[in-house]
């Protein structure tokens, strides 16, 4: 039963679909509010005023003007974009800028990055103390490092605080900048201490943000326990295993109103778990758009960041023995110079067996969910992932390495799981054996015609929306509401 006092939720982030995004992040930011709103939660999200943002923007009205933020005057603006509440920092000088939120067209990150996020931590934080009367959020939500300075601010500079929670989507970015800027970010001496923003002698946005706020949370529970130790911790494991009592994982999901094979006018031919067959039109269409070969062969698909962290060059080095199953390959994705010179390589040295696209298409992505007939997602670690949620919903068989929110997904295919009905896809260890042999077993389902229709049955019944975890996220915000009661 939902309770009768709504909550009042300041999301703050760096990236929201549609508008802006990079990666997961984004659609989090963009799908969680519609999610949390059944449970009587009224999300805000603030955002920098980007300039695809600030076109969005729709029945705006400035609601705080500041003078002098880090170099220039700036607004709040309060609007709505598509079904989105928005707050914007309009502030030119910061955000105006084109392409990626993060940095420049030579793929360097932008100079000034610590004083941007350090602008959308202190105006979360002037939101959060209540300077805008209209609006004062029971709870300020930060993700990421960007955000992460959001709870310093509350801390060192303001009296009246919000109950503060720290989702960490990826550990791995941590928002690391010189001691020597902490005067130009607005912060008191006594927060550069091992409690507060120092970390290494550094000031870390991240670690300010798990240092301080009230509760974290990570994107699915396994990675939870992952970053507790030294293997996944990046350096944080100690002030994770410290606060462990205030440390939970709650699961990402995906908008399963956007990402519907049932409705989804991005791709050739829908289909559902009962109406599985017109699925092979989209298969058809994805070759001929890639110029892959026409012949019946196991089609794997990629759909990712071409990095390290992603374990795409161990792809790389399986993709001999990926061929000589006489399967094909398409990859979408950008990244590491090298990886993406290696997958150009290879769809020019195999032709009609390998194709790669180079940078983020939105509809491609789409019909690859909804073509390929297994995703691959070797990744070395993984906080949550939504690629292969969204291969679970398409009927695309994901084969994932066993770690973070992919163990938390995808159940194995092994025999026990297969006599029992209940596999959606492949585990295994990220390394490159297993790799090649989670490979060779996606081979050898695919050729049991009746057991892999069977799984993409199962996958497509996984429940991968946010409904659970909306729940979840809104008995977190009553609880540490009611603390603050007692």
């Amino acid at each position: 039963m939902i309770a009768a006092t709504p909550i009042h939720v300041l999301s703050v982030v760096s990236e929201i679909f549609p508008f802006v995004k990079t990666g997961g992040l984004a659609d989090v930011a963009g799908a969680l509010p519609a999610a949390l709103a059944p449970e009587n939660v009224r999300t805000v999200t603030l955002i920098p005023g980007y300039p695809d943002v600030m076109a969005a923007l729709r029945d705006v009205s400035p609601i705080l003007a500041v003078d002098d933020l880090f170099g220039g005057p700036a607004r709040l603006l309060h609007g709505r974009a598509r079904q989105l509440e928005l707050i914007v920092i309009d502030a030119p000088h910061l955000y105006d800028r084109p392409g990626n939120p993060y940095m420049a067209a030579d793929g360097r990150d932008w100079p000034d990055n610590a004083i941007r996020f350090g602008a959308l931590g202190l105006m979360a934080a002037r939101l959060g103390a209540g300077e805008v009367p209209a609006f004062r959020p029971d709870v300020l939500h930060a993700h990421d490092w960007q955000a992460g300075l959001s709870a310093a601010y509350l801390r060192y500079r303001f009296e009246r605080r919000p109950r503060t929670v720290m989702t960490v989507h990826n550990l791995a970015f941590q928002g690391l900048f010189p001691a020597s800027l902490l005067s130009a970010l607005a912060l008191p001496p006594p927060a550069f201490s091992i409690d507060g923003v120092e970390f290494h002698g550094e000031i870390g946005f991240l670690k300010a943000g798990l240092a301080l706020s009230d509760w974290i949370t990570t994107v699915s529970p396994t990675y939870a326990a992952e970053i507790r130790t030294r293997e996944f911790g990046m350096g944080l494991d100690g002030l994770l295993r410290g606060r462990t009592e205030r440390l939970s994982g709650i699961l990402n999901g995906i908008d399963d109103t956007v990402w519907n094979p049932g409705r989804d006018p991005l791709i050739a031919a829908t289909f559902d778990a009962r109406r599985i067959a017109p699925r092979i039109a989209n298969k058809a269409e994805l070759k001929k758009r890639m110029g892959l070969a026409t012949d019946d062969a196991l089609l794997f698909g990629v759909v990712s960041r071409l990095t390290w962290q992603k374990g795409l060059d161990m792809l790389v080095e399986v993709l001999p023995t990926l061929l000589a199953t006489g399967s094909q390959l398409v990859v979408l994705g950008s990244g590491e110079r090298n990886l993406q010179q290696a997958f150009l390589d290879a769809a020019r040295i195999h032709p009609g067996r390998v194709a790669c696209v180079i940078g983020y298409d939105e509809a491609l992505a789409h019909l690859i969910q909804a073509g390929a007939d297994a995703l691959l997602m070797p990744s070395r670690f993984e906080p949550c992932g939504l690629s292969q949620m969204c291969a679970l919903r398409y009927g695309t068989v994901p084969v994932v390495s066993h770690v973070g929110g992919l163990v938390d997904t995808v159940i194995d295919c092994n025999d026990m799981a297969i006599a029992e009905g209940v596999g959606t896809g492949i585990q295994f260890r990220p390394t490159i054996g297993m790799l090649e042999a989670a490979v060779l077993r996606a081979t050898a389902l695919w050729r049991n015609g009746k057991v892999w229709r069977r799984v993409q049955r199962n996958a497509m019944r996984a429940d991968v929306s946010w409904r659970r975890s909306a729940r979840r996220y809104a008995t977190l915000y009553r609880a540490l509401m009611a603390e603050r009661r007692r």
